[in-house]
């Protein structure tokens, strides 16, 4: 076998070059710079016309972490947790009833969210406190006896009005998570021989939470806000203390930016709680959980030291 060797003849030619990097130009967004500098002259419009108002804003840090502000912000804690207790055990027990097949169950579930729901719960603590006018004694044999007037107390008031009230809707929001779990997997559990009780607390409720969380979150945060509504049965929770003593130090508008403050820092809290319950319940239901805070803050300084050629 011959092997022939093959010459060109002159310089053999260059290989072809390949394709120009691409210069990514970031698109410049306009209408964000404009609406930024809207709001926020609309924000030095609002921070400017509050400093020139007749208002003593140093009194509110003199008062912001005052014995009494700070018992009346515990007060306001204690009835929001105690009343969101009682309105998520009774919302679980009424959406169950509400659900079941039994027609008196159902139809006295369905009752109790028709009338907490169509009455203000405003009306409700007013209702509760002056249930004397109909029940002068509480009598419950050899357990307990009183005066209804006695036995009343603002603070009871307060945890019976918000607690039933708050039952009604965690009902809604419950019966709304239990529905959106699929027939499939109670029929599953039933087949492999559980019974309904084990079913809703095995199989059921667990998938619901990721349903019923979010809105409870939301209620929670609602319950913190509308406590400020048991000052007019006497209980001193932190509202009706910053009214106290906005009347005492002759500051209310001050006092009322104060307990305003307050609701924003606790709320903000119970939000930031809220998230993370949130985070923690998506699990197994999304690819990639949601970034936490720290995680947003980290990637959004992060983006400010990009390249200018880089991809937007």
């Amino acid at each position: 076998m011959t092997v022939e060797n093959t010459k060109t003849d002159g310089p053999v030619a260059a290989p072809p070059a390949g394709p120009e990097a691409i210069k990514a130009i970031p698109v410049r967004h306009y209408g964000r710079y404009v609406s930024a500098v809207i709001a926020l002259a609309l924000m030095a419009g609002v921070v400017y016309a509050f400093s020139q108002g007749k208002i003593n804003w140093g009194a509110i840090p003199d008062y912001f972490f005052d014995g009494r502000v700070l018992q009346g912000v515990g007060k306001t804690l204690l009835i929001t947790v105690l009343s969101m207790t009682i309105g998520i055990g009774g919302g679980i027990l009424l959406a169950v009833m509400r659900l079941s097949k039994n027609p008196v169950t159902s139809s006295i579930a369905w009752f109790y969210i028709w009338f907490f729901r169509g009455t203000p719960v405003l009306v409700q603590l007013v209702v509760w406190f002056n249930l004397g006018l109909v029940f002068e004694y509480i009598n419950l044999g050899p357990i307990y006896k009183d005066q209804w007037s006695d036995f009343m107390t603002p603070f009871l008031t307060a945890l019976l009005g918000l607690g039933l009230n708050e039952a009604a809707y965690m009902a809604e929001i419950c019966r709304a998570g239990l529905l959106a779990v699929d027939e499939g997997q109670t029929e599953a559990a039933h087949a492999l021989g559980m019974s309904h009780a084990k079913t809703l607390r095995r199989i059921v409720i667990p998938q619901a939470m990721r349903v019923i969380v979010p809105p409870t979150g939301n209620e929670v945060i609602n319950m913190l806000k509308t406590t400020s509504l048991v000052s007019v049965v006497q209980y001193s929770e932190l509202f009706r203390v910053a009214q106290d003593i906005g009347q005492t130090s002759g500051a209310p508008a001050e006092m009322l930016f104060l307990a305003a403050a307050w609701y924003l820092l606790l709320t903000s809290i119970f939000s930031v709680g809220q998230y993370y319950l949130e985070r923690y319940y998506a699990r197994g239901s999304s690819r990639s959980l949601p970034p936490t805070v720290f995680q947003k803050i980290k990637s959004n300084m992060l983006s400010f030291s990009r390249p200018k050629g880089g991809l937007a």
